[in-house]
């Protein structure tokens, strides 16, 4: 009986190892399959075309279109057809810059303006055409004409004529002279901006007098498509109206030698505009130079003088004088917001102040120049409405305004703004001056 129980235990405990081993194994198993994570197998995933990065390469793109200016040759409207149908086919986009060598140059330039050697050129660009205006003008056209097609290229366009500007001393004066007749007409059709000029101002062509000879070629051809209000107007839209001088070096940047030198190249109107312009400049300056001698409490002796000293040097008359003096002295103060406080507050300035008026208002015209500054500054500044009068009379009894000026301004000198409101502040005034001149009569 005992070995059948021991036959039996020993089964059982077979059984047992047997349950605890295959239950071991799944339960490794299981931990096995949860660690396991996903591994790289190597597998290349292929790139669709559109997100591949093309390699800048213009080459085939200059073959292209030097091929099809060989075939146009000289005909500019076959030129133009060819470019526009071309855009359609070639990534204008990308190689601006190369479409745009190969039309003025001929090929695509090397910095400092030398074509490369290892390109392939054409003989039918910009710088191999006749040295006319005729034909400039219509190399205008076709940039014009091209432009308007892909309007993407105009921002491309603008950076190529600066770089080119830039080039200037690595291209021949005719290659210049073309250049310059081209970017005037441009400026005068306004396919660029005049800002474009600033290139014009680099040290080196300034020193060797590159851009002065360049921009006399630039402002003729302007201003014969166009007149010297398109270009005045162009400069100070660019803030450029200021910076002509510039086109010289710093010992030979005077109005006098600017107005010489465009004067006897027969650009007297350019002359004149920018000795118009530095008599702004300095004006502005004296303007604001007063301002601060006023604000600083200087004593109105040494304004006077200091004021004197300028207007010679600036060959200023009295009627420009007392218009600069006016600004300063109503730019030198706080004004309050309040309109009933406002009044008395000018009127103690002025009073103030109606020494340095009146040192320069000795003649009629000055006078009334003043008058109708007060006229208008009475009007832009609301609050200063109904101050006019009381301003008028103030200065006419500390002797700035004498009786004449007065009734010629309100008679017939006046501006149209604020005429009605001004001449009714003045009616009783006006009566009483004519009736005291009538009583001294």
């Amino acid at each position: 009986f005992e070995g059948e129980l021991s036959s039996v235990y020993f089964f059982a405990s077979l059984c047992v190892v047997k349950h605890v081993h295959r239950y071991c194994f799944k339960v490794s198993f299981m931990n096995n399959q949860k660690q396991q994570k996903p591994t790289l197998t190597g597998q290349r995933f292929k790139t669709r075309k559109r997100d591949e990065k093309e390699r800048f390469d213009p080459t085939q793109f200059q073959e292209s279109i030097v091929q099809g200016l060989n075939q146009t040759g000289t005909d500019l409207e076959a030129v133009a057809k060819f470019l526009d149908a071309s855009g359609a086919k070639l990534d204008y986009r990308r190689y601006a810059e190369t479409l745009f060598d190969i039309l003025v140059a001929g090929g695509m330039l090397a910095p400092g303006g030398t074509l490369s050697d290892d390109m392939t050129r054409t003989e039918f660009c910009l710088f191999t055409a006749q040295e006319d205006l005729e034909t400039m003008q219509a190399y205008a056209q076709v940039f014009n004409k091209l432009i308007r097609r892909y309007k993407y290229l105009e921002k491309g366009f603008e950076e190529e004529i600066k770089k080119l500007l830039l080039f200037l001393k690595g291209f021949t004066e005719s290659e210049r002279n073309k250049l310059a007749m081209l970017t005037g007409i441009l400026l005068a059709n306004g396919n660029i901006s005049a800002s474009i000029l600033s290139s014009l101002f680099n040290e080196n062509l300034v020193k060797e007098g590159v851009s002065a000879a360049f921009a006399v070629k630039l402002f003729k051809s302007w201003i014969n498509e166009k007149d010297i209000n398109s270009v005045a107007a162009s400069l100070r839209k660019v803030g450029m109206d200021n910076r002509l001088m510039e086109l010289f070096p710093a010992n030979k940047r005077s109005c006098e030698h600017f107005s010489k030198y465009f004067t006897d190249a027969g650009l007297k109107e350019l002359s004149d505009f920018a000795r118009n312009q530095q008599s702004i400049g300095a004006r502005k300056e004296l303007q604001k130079e007063l301002q601060e001698q006023m604000s600083r409490g200087d004593p109105q002796k040494e304004i006077i003088a200091f004021t004197r000293e300028e207007m010679k040097k600036a060959n200023l008359s009295e009627q420009a004088m007392i218009g600069i003096i006016w600004t300063s002295v109503m730019s030198s103060v706080e004004w309050n917001k309040k309109e009933e406080l406002v009044t008395e507050q000018a009127i103690k300035h002025l009073k103030q102040y109606s020494p340095l008026l009146k040192a320069f208002t000795s003649q009629g015209l000055s006078e009334l120049s003043l008058l109708l500054k007060i006229q208008e500054y009475c009007y832009d500044n609301i609050h200063f409405m109904k101050a006019f009068q009381k301003i008028v009379v103030l200065l006419y009894k500390a002797d700035v305004l004498s009786e004449e000026a007065i009734l010629k301004w309100y008679t017939e000198a006046h501006l149209a703004k604020g005429k009605s409101v001004f001449l009714e502040q003045m009616k009783k005034f006006v009566e009483w001056l004519k009736n005291a001149e009538e009583g001294e009569e």
